[in-house]
């Protein structure tokens, strides 16, 4: 029975982010086809920020309405509108409309401020719910968060997207040389998109078996209770025993001191700051010098590593700050050279060694491996503290997340500090 709610806990995990990470990983597909070219990315980064008015709200609302907001039936709402507008993608994703004498994408930019409303909301909904179950499942959960990347990601690897070889141009008609030619999809975006309302189904199937199957709701952790002695009369009192509001008591709550719930949430922006927001800006200029290759190898095996890593954690849950710091640093050195890469791009070190190859995929695995584990451990620690302590862990998430995009987004796409290589044409010595 266990098992099952494991499996469970794992299924919503991945209806959390699995629409948003599925749309930039068929980018490559949808450029082509859109009056926005390439620069839909850049606007996909700008919905995205503009969709954490979602989790303002429902932090707002935790805070000043404490105990108000019904917090499952918002979670079948999101799940409802991720799963619909997923399946509107897959039949109006390619229409566009004249809006102020252009054309523009406004039902692909309106359902992915859809979909980016439901995935960004899901940080501060679907955490604290998962308090409602024993502790164990918490990382079972961060599994299939990190799943929600990998999935979609081997889909699209499965689909062909942006595989790309070097053809004469001559015999193409294209002009002379070696030019970039992109291999045909085996099949459609919109079977692809498809696909993700069918995993956003998956998840909300998962959610209601979670809510009302009898296995399942025998794991759900021991609810607090709040006594009340109220002193009617000098011969009479009156005792009585409320249900929840202990689980909704302000943070911090626990004897652990301001300096260290600062640290823990400091670091926690800093590590969702990194993975996602400004490293994934910069992957393809740090791993395409070095080939097609070594970038679909990097992008498939650091996705793979995430819910590795949590995995791991489900064997050594350790909660220490000391390796906490450890690892945030260790994961950081390790972006320091990841975009060192990217900076010195298209003509990085070890070029056309396999070296250099190694160096960067294993650079990527680690650093996204390290710092899913610390994100667990910080998971696991706010766990302890309580229903808003899961709240404020999921704001702070998405806070980090905005401000790294938001700090890397005018470097890559206003000032265009980075140069990516012709993977047909090398200009660097060697």
């Amino acid at each position: 029975m266990a098992l099952s709610v494991h499996l469970l806990a794992c299924l919503l995990g991945t209806g959390s982010w699995v629409a948003i990470n599925g749309l930039w990983v068929e980018l490559p597909l949808l450029v082509p086809s859109v009056p926005e070219g390439w620069l839909l990315p850049s606007y996909l980064t700008v919905v995205i920020q503009l969709a954490n008015v979602g989790p303002l709200l429902v932090t707002l609302a935790h805070r000043f309405l404490p105990g108000r907001l019904h917090e499952v039936a918002l979670i079948y709402a999101l799940l409802c509108l991720g799963g619909l507008a997923c399946l509107l993608l897959a039949f109006f994703w390619g229409e566009s409309s004249v809006v102020g004498g252009s054309r523009r994408s406004v039902a692909l930019l309106a359902l992915l401020f859809c979909l980016s409303l439901v995935d960004c909301t899901s940080s501060v909904t679907f955490l604290p719910y998962m308090r409602r179950l024993q502790p164990r499942y918490l990382t079972t959960y961060f599994v299939g968060e990190g799943l929600s990347g990998l999935l979609p990601g081997l889909v699209a690897l499965g689909q062909g997207v942006g595989v790309a070889r070097c053809v004469n141009g001559s015999l193409a008609g294209n002009g002379t040389g070696l030019q970039v030619a992109y291999q045909a999809p085996r099949f459609s975006a919109c079977a692809f998109f498809l696909f993700l309302s069918g995993m956003m189904a998956v998840s909300l199937v998962a959610f209601v078996l979670l809510n009302h199957l009898p296995a399942a709701r025998q794991e759900h952790a021991k609810e607090k209770y709040q006594v009340r002695l109220q002193i009617e009369s000098p011969d009479s009192m009156r005792v009585t025993v409320e249900e929840g509001p202990a689980a909704h008591t302000a943070f911090p709550s626990s004897s652990r001191s301001w300096a260290q719930t600062v640290f823990i949430f400091g670091v926690l922006a800093w590590v969702n700051a990194l993975t996602n927001g400004i490293m994934p800006a910069v992957q393809s200029y740090s791993c395409l010098p070095y080939g097609n290759f070594a970038y679909h190898l990097s992008a498939t095996l650091a996705a793979l590593a995430n819910p590795l890593a949590c995995f791991l954690g489900m064997f050594l849950p350790i909660r220490s700050l000391v390796l906490m710091g450890a690892l945030s640093l260790a994961g950081s050195l390790l972006a320091c050279y990841i975009m060192a890469m990217a900076v010195l791009s298209p003509c990085p070190p070890f070029l056309h060694l396999p070296a250099g190859v190694i160096l960067i995929v294993l650079c990527w695995v680690l650093f996204v491996g390290t710092l899913s584990y610390v994100k667990l451990m910080i998971g696991m620690l706010l766990r302890d503290e309580g229903h808003c302590a899961l709240v404020w862990c999921g704001a702070v998430v998405q806070v980090g997340s905005m401000v790294g995009a938001l700090a890397i987004f005018p470097v890559v796409s206003v000032y265009g500090l980075f140069r990516s290589g012709d993977p047909c044409h090398s200009s660097c010595p060697g």
